[in-house]
């Protein structure tokens, strides 16, 4: 599996360091992971497959399922969770569901957004 992410981290061009301050991953757990002291468990492995936006399979793998998993239902709806995912404050107020429409996953944005508008004063 580390070979997978470390290939991921070259792709994506981030860090380790990174991956671990976005995900709430410490970066110990990560290193016992590269020295094989310990195992990941599913939440953790989770949790990286989404912030690469690849299925679990891939992780773990190196292979997709035949027919591609994937996390998000279309593009669209991609775009708008990594928005959401890249800007700190919508991703404390927000957890993306997978399964969330384009139409509805803008309606969550849009609203997190004109609150935000409010609270600083521009209204």
């Amino acid at each position: 599996m580390y070979e997978i992410f470390q290939k991921l981290l070259e792709e994506h061009h981030v860090t380790a360091y990174k991956v671990s301050k976005d995900t709430g991953i410490s970066s110990a757990t990560l290193s016992d992971w590269k020295k094989g002291r310990s195992n990941p468990k599913q939440d953790k492995l989770q949790k990286i497959a989404n912030y690469f936006n690849v299925s679990l399979e891939y992780l773990m793998t190196g292979k997709e399922k035949e027919g591609g998993e994937t996390y998000y239902i279309n593009e669209e709806t991609k775009e708008i969770a990594q928005d959401i995912f890249e800007n700190k404050d919508l991703r404390m107020l927000f957890d993306v569901a997978k399964d969330s429409t384009p139409e509805r996953l803008k309606a969550y944005y849009n609203m997190i957004r004109e609150l935000e508008r409010q609270e600083k004063g521009e209204d």
